[in-house]
């Protein structure tokens, strides 16, 4: 599984990044129950992208990786998306049935369905194709910023950004 530290995820990293690529590694789980439901392709290209930043990150200011981290507090992660996907689609369907034909009922019906099937087994049909666009999980947000944190406290920068 992608983001274990076993695999090809790290090659092509500076090896001081290597380091990075151990305590990020840990802190996305294996238990981590949408990383277990989606594909090993779409993991490591999220993995991947979280090394690359952290990686290019090194070599920024103080200034510059706190301002990444606020980006990060305001990154939207798979849960959040999961969820507005399911209100924006229950809703329009609630407002077609309404307006314009009852059979529009089914659409609440099979996203809602959706929903419990993701709180319940970690996956639903829509959660492959965010993935594949690249929406993390909260715990793949959290090791970057971890990770640039620490950054920070290497350079003797760490304060509250």
């Amino acid at each position: 599984m992608a983001g274990t530290g076993k695999g090809p995820a790290c090659r092509g990293l500076e090896t001081s990044s290597l380091n990075y690529f151990i305590m990020v590694s840990a802190l996305i789980t294996e238990e981590d129950r949408i990383r277990k439901n989606t594909s090993d392709e779409s993991n490591l290209r999220i993995d991947k992208a979280i090394y690359q930043a952290i990686d290019n990150y090194r070599g920024k200011t103080a200034g510059e990786i706190r301002k990444r981290l606020k980006k990060l507090d305001k990154e939207w992660d798979i849960e959040r998306v999961l969820m507005l996907n399911a209100s924006v689609l229950a809703l329009t369907g609630t407002l077609l049935a309404a307006k314009k034909n009852k059979k529009w009922f089914a659409l609440p019906a099979i996203v809602t369905s959706f929903l419990a099937q993701h709180a319940i087994q970690g996956w639903c049909p829509p959660l492959p194709l965010f993935r594949k666009f690249g929406v993390r999980t909260a715990h793949e947000i959290d090791a970057e910023k971890y990770a640039l944190l620490e950054l920070l406290e290497r350079k003797g920068e760490l304060k509250i950004y």
